[in-house]
């Protein structure tokens, strides 16, 4: 069945207290939030959560700043000092003051803020944004619970009615559809365990465990994570790896920034080469940690050709020297989907020694081998791994066969802290459980769409310029990493010959929309106008257009897709013929 329009603001998904995506149904939707209009920004009950501070995280800033700040501070929360001190350093750096307060509300759950001047605020996101190291949404709603709990006086006669402490007074917000009732706790619980029930908190050691074997590849069957009688093999990302190899972190954007901090440590201070159009914050930690990078956004063959006169160049002016840090790039890339030539990449590695820092969250690994290839694979666990969208993680899996392996491990043992919080990793580990088995129904579902709309695209006068698919996007390369069985995954993005045949289709598209990707139904966004807003000419000057729409396929019945996307292509062509008439 077609999902009801989803209205603007509403969680994605619904009834979600920890959603990671947010409705935006409509094309001027995301236009206003990008520029912060009251109707859109106002009504949003949740939203990405680099992006969008929880609404739970608000509240816990609000009642924290009560009590540790003064009236002109604000502040950004963090789940350890270490992490804390990260965004201290950050804001040092851009002659910004800050503080960090650690405050515990017991033994086991303590909450660091770090503190600075209100008009900062700005300042201090981008580290929020870029890192991924802020506090989770439910480490967020078990403060506000304990707080609560702790502000609570002991029983009273009825006519005495004490009053709360002022800090802690306010209940942790439920998600609430717009109009309705408050969600209690066990209904919020029910909903997000709807698909399943959860491991007790008390085994999220065990669940971590489970995550870390799934992704190295090594656990034979997902019962035996839970059942006490773990059956591993071989691991099946074409390297010989362990779960010890493995290392989770909250979010996908912070095993990245870790991936280049450990860089940075054992390397040293070298500029990184970023290449291929990438997900926008990736982009981002290259450029603002450390000396920099070397933009190689198109990532094709002819960019290659560009990296070897790089590493030349360098090499003559500092022979001794590794020429460059490391190369990062995603294997496909986001939203392109173009595949590097990972072999000549390798090859280029060993010879001028530098690291590759491969990102396979769009391929994922039951579809293709990348691991062999690279000194570290960075993986965004929130997406497809996940799939239900409600809630964030990440890891960071080194190559044994790797000749940087012993001291890039020694060294990231000794600045590693597991800062992934329990419940999350406990939600994380239920949800990846069938991630094979839906990966293949989502493969299948994304190649029949994308079939349909590549042979619309070739029609005479058609609205689609073109279809960014693995499968024509640098197939060669990508087909040569594919595996027996293996998919293209489920991304693609559409470009359109107008404007307004692009907003035509977004606006008709009967599916949930809103950012993120990976996600088990399928969600489509107007890429370029949520992740490069304010630099819109300089995406297009690398292929990636304002009218880009990028869809991620869900698992929803083929006639219902079929439907969906033959209405919206529809809408699109009437606009497009309009538009030609209009202009006659």
């Amino acid at each position: 069945m077609a999902p009801s329009q989803n209205t603007l603001g509403n969680p994605i998904p619904a009834f979600t207290e920890h959603a990671i995506s947010v409705s935006l149904p409509k094309w001027v939707d995301n236009v206003g939030y990008e520029e912060g209009e009251a109707r859109v920004v106002d009504v949003m009950q949740s939203g990405y959560p680099r992006f969008f501070i929880h609404l739970n995280i608000k509240k816990l800033s609000s009642l924290l700043e009560q009590k540790f700040g003064t009236s002109s501070e604000r502040s950004l929360l963090f789940p350890s000092r270490k992490s804390a001190e990260a965004c201290r350093a950050f804001l040092a750096a851009r002659d910004v003051s800050a503080r960090v307060v650690q405050h515990c509300i017991s033994d086991n759950l303590c909450i660091f803020l770090v503190l600075f001047l209100e008009d900062k605020f700005s300042i201090a996101k981008q580290f929020w944004q870029h890192t991924g190291l802020g506090v989770s949404s439910r480490l967020a709603t078990q403060c506000l619970a304990a707080l609560t709990l702790a502000a609570s006086p002991p029983s009273t006669p009825t006519h005495l009615k004490p009053m709360a402490h002022r800090h802690y007074a306010s209940k942790s917000s439920r998600y609430t559809p717009n109009g309705a009732q408050p969600l209690e706790t066990d209904q919020a619980v029910y909903l997000e365990e709807r698909y399943g029930r959860n491991l007790d908190v008390a085994l999220a050691k065990k669940a971590k465990g489970a995550l870390r074997r799934r992704i190295a590849g090594v656990l034979v069957r997902d019962e035996s994570a839970i059942n006490g009688e773990v059956e591993v093999t071989q691991s099946v990302r074409g390297v010989a790896i362990t779960e010890h190899d493995v290392f989770l972190f909250p979010t996908g954007m912070s095993a990245i920034w870790s991936a280049h901090q450990l860089a940075l440590d054992v390397r040293g201070d070298k500029k990184s080469v970023c290449f291929g159009f990438p997900y926008t914050d990736t982009v981002k930690v290259l450029e603002k940690w450390g000396p920099g990078c070397y933009f190689l956004g198109h990532g094709l063959d002819s960019s290659i050709d560009e990296l070897e006169e790089i590493l030349e160049a360098e090499q003559a002016e500092h022979p001794d020297e590794p020429p460059i840090l490391a190369l990062f790039t995603e294997f496909p890339s986001n939203p392109l989907l173009r595949s590097a030539d990972l072999p000549r990449l390798r090859a280029l590695a060993d010879k001028y020694d530098f690291l590759i820092v491969i990102d396979d969250s769009i391929g994922n690994f039951v579809n293709v081998e990348t691991l062999p290839f690279a000194d570290i694979v960075v993986t965004s666990l929130t997406k497809l791994f996940s799939g239900d969208s409600n809630v964030m993680g990440g890891s960071l899996v080194l190559n044994p066969a790797r000749k940087q392996y012993a001291s890039l491990r020694e060294r990231l043992l000794i600045r590693y802290e597991d800062i992934f919080y329990d419940e999350d990793a406990i939600f994380m580990e239920r949800n990846s459980r069938n991630f094979s088995r839906r990966a293949a129904q989502i493969d299948v579902n994304a190649e029949r769409v994308c079939d349909f709309l590549h042979a619309a695209s070739q029609k005479p006068s058609s609205s689609i310029t073109d279809v960014f698919y693995p499968k024509w996007q640098t197939a060669e390369h990508y087909a040569a990493r594919r595996l027996p069985g293996g998919g293209f995954g489920g991304l693609f993005s559409l470009s359109f010959v107008s404007q307004g045949a692009a907003e035509a289709f977004y606006d008709a598209l009967a599916c949930d929309k809103g950012p993120s990707l990976g996600t088990n139904f399928t969600l489509a966004c107007p890429y370029t106008i949520l992740a490069h807003y304010g630099e819109l000419d300089w995406a297009a000057q690398y292929g990636v257009p304002r009218s880009l729409v990028r869809v991620s396929v869900g698992m929803e019945d083929v006639s219902w897709l079929d439907t969906v996307f033959a209405n919206a292509l529809r809408a699109a062509e009437e606009a497009y013929r309009a538009e030609a008439n209009a202009g006659a």
